[in-house]
């Protein structure tokens, strides 16, 4: 049988949400619609893919089986999508380069500017990406480049060139005993909870944590946050510290949060991550440009100011 991949988001659609209605709002379908589309996929396949007995609903053994192998075909798919989108934003002069809050800033700037100088007439559209998408998004074509900070866990098919590195600092509230020191070690953080985020992979929440500790002291962890602005009011309030890069001192501002350089922990790479493969022309001027910006010393770490004053020095 031909097997028809609209169908197949819908079933993983219901198999991700778990719930018929929450998976209808996700696609845009009424329930009844949503539901008839099921049947008629395990009709074509002659088995059963839901446990309709189960809240919340989950797929049978036949399911579990057809989705794993199901959602590569959805994947490909979405990828050799993205591969025409791609070709016909070079054909136009675009090129879609993703960050994250934080990691733009004169750097950035300056990469956009080199890109246009090269080529007239180019246009670069910066999308912002949530903190778990840094790197699927390129591999799924979703954006051309992304500047990416550790851990990539997986870089398959992708290829890392650096920018810059950039030392760590702690963000604590105002008041904290250790707001007043010009810097900190990791020693002196043990024991203060650390924020989380329960949507993305805890490799990367455990890395910017530095979990575990050169002093075997266990790694706590407060609230969970989703953006920067969370974030600041989960310190403010004194519920929990964040180790970042210090490159959000220039971007985010809260009057009860100050910022301290860690002064024992290696300094965050940020790079300009492509896909290995891409040899489009738009993509190759990123990356000469990121050459052309990148410091003749990139394991410069650059001094910090104090924990009172809000903005560094370029690098």
């Amino acid at each position: 049988m031909d097997l028809n991949l609209h169908l197949v988001r819908y079933l993983a659609a219901v198999a991700d949400e778990g719930h018929l209605g929450r998976a209808a709002a996700r696609l845009y379908v009424s329930g009844p619609a949503l539901s008839k589309q099921i049947r008629t996929l395990e009709r074509k396949l002659g088995a059963e893919l839901l446990d309709r007995s189960r809240h919340p609903l989950v797929p049978t053994e036949a399911g579990h089986r057809f989705l794993a192998e199901a959602r590569v075909a959805l994947a490909a798919a979405d990828r050799a999508v993205a591969a025409v989108e791609a070709h016909r934003r070079t054909l136009a002069g675009v090129v879609r380069l993703g960050f994250m809050t934080a990691v733009t800033g004169p750097h950035t700037r300056r990469i956009v500017e080199l890109v246009q100088q090269e080529v007239p007439g180019a246009s670069v559209q910066l999308v912002q990406l949530p903190w778990p998408d840094q790197a699927e998004a390129v591999r799924a074509g979703t954006v051309d480049a992304s500047l990416v900070r550790p851990p990539v866990t997986d870089t398959d098919g992708l290829r890392l060139d650096l920018v810059r590195l950039e030392p760590r600092v702690v963000a604590l509230p105002r008041d904290h005993r250790l707001a007043g020191r010009t810097t900190v070690v990791l020693a002196d953080l043990d024991g203060e909870p650390h924020v989380s985020d329960d949507e993305t992979d805890q490799d990367w929440v455990r890395w910017w944590a530095c979990d575990p500790r050169p002093s075997g002291v266990p790694v706590t962890y407060g609230p969970a946050v989703h953006t920067m602005d969370e974030l600041l009011e989960v310190v403010a309030a004194g519920a929990a510290v964040a180790i970042t890069g210090s490159s959000v001192i220039d971007s985010v501002r809260h009057p009860e949060v100050v910022f301290v350089p860690v002064a024992d922990v290696d300094p965050c790479p940020i790079s300009l991550c492509t896909r290995s493969g891409d040899r489009s022309g738009l993509v190759e001027a990123l990356r000469r440009a990121v050459r052309a910006v990148r410091p003749a010393d990139p394991g410069r770490i650059p001094v910090i100011p104090a924990s009172t004053v809000s903005t560094l020095p370029p690098t």
